[in-house]
């Protein structure tokens, strides 16, 4: 994939999104856990903190929170980048550098949809809050974004001034508010195409709008709330479900440090969501933690949305990015 066409694309991504919203200075020390080859990891550790002259942490090692643990106590990091799986397993591990023992200033999450509890949990132990946001490898920089001063748990935020959004169904027309529609993004930083593959170029970029592959929604406030992605949604009862909001709630309970949801066939051959399950240490899989899990979805959520299965596992399957592979859990 190409993300901009020339180097000089890499100037908006600084632009627009590092210095004002982000707030980048000459002053920070940045360290991001997605490495350089990743369109996030490059405008992190790369082209954000070379537009103003700040200082770029770099780490060949997986990132593990010992590992990240280790850099942010000895380098004094005052920005870390990273994505809801890693600031998970941080917030489980009690190693975890409390506030008052690091340097940080802020932090950001993209990838997937940020958990509230997950960021709530996170200010509380460390002081800091953590910005979600959105970005692609087609558009480069993060498009959708929560700001110091504007957070608003659960949403991925409001749009990055410079990139126009709209919410569209299967037809290409815009949906009401609160209902979920496929996310489109024009901007400078757009992709012209993907390389030797005329195919998906089409299928994707539609005139000067690029079609994300994320269900969104958006609230009365304008804020964007996470639907999934579009070949992850599930059709239960012939309403689509989202894995994502699904998986929130079950990460809300005590006993879950991450889950994935996907659709499964009933005996009926209808989809229904099955979850698979990663328990925080000092729990153990039962049958009685099952159901206790499944009535916490129906206490959150709409009854139809629970989880008809809970599988418990012992690691999910991620990408090196940090993204869960939810194919690998299909079938």
């Amino acid at each position: 994939v190409i993300g901009a066409s020339v180097p000089s694309g890499m100037t908006p991504t600084a632009e627009l999104y590092a210095k004002p919203v982000l707030g980048i200075r000459e002053d920070d020390v940045v360290f991001s856990a997605a490495k350089l080859f990743f369109a996030y990891g490059l405008g992190n550790a790369l082209s954000f903190p070379l537009s103003v002259g700040a200082t770029t942490v770099l780490m060949a090692e997986r990132p593990t929170p010992a590992a990240v643990f280790k850099r942010i106590v000895e380098r004094k990091p005052t920005i870390f980048y990273g994505v809801p799986t890693l600031y998970a397993a941080m917030l489980a591990d009690p190693a975890l550098p409390k506030e008052g023992e690091h340097a940080l200033r802020a932090c950001t999450s993209a990838g997937e949809a940020l958990p509230p509890r997950i960021a709530q949990t996170f200010k509380q132990k460390t002081g800091v809050e953590i910005l979600d946001g959105i970005g692609s490898t087609e558009m480069l920089p993060i498009f959708l974004s929560n700001r110091p001063d504007d957070i608003r748990y659960g949403t991925t935020g409001k749009p990055v001034p410079g990139y126009e959004l709209r919410l569209v169904d299967e037809a290409g027309n815009p949906v009401r508010k609160g209902e979920l529609g496929e996310l489109q993004i024009r901007g400078e930083t757009s992709a012209a195409q993907y390389w030797n593959s005329r195919a998906k170029s089409r299928a994707t970029f539609v005139g000067e709008w690029t079609k994300s592959g994320d269900k969104y929604s958006q609230d009365a406030d304008g804020y964007y709330v996470y639907g999934g992605r579009s070949d992850d949604m599930l059709k239960v009862s012939g309403i689509y479900v989202s894995p994502a909001e699904v998986e929130a709630a079950l990460v809300s309970h005590d006993a879950v440090l991450e889950a994935a949801v996907v659709g499964h066939e009933d005996e009926s051959k209808l989809t229904k969501p099955k979850a698979y399950v990663v328990l925080k240490q000092g729990n153990s899989p039962s049958d009685a933690l099952a159901q206790s899990l499944q009535q916490h979805v129906k206490d959150k959520l709409a009854p139809y949305k629970y989880p008809r299965w809970i599988e418990f596992i012992g690691e999910l399957p991620k990408t090196a990015t940090g993204k869960i592979q939810r194919f690998k859990l299909r079938g």
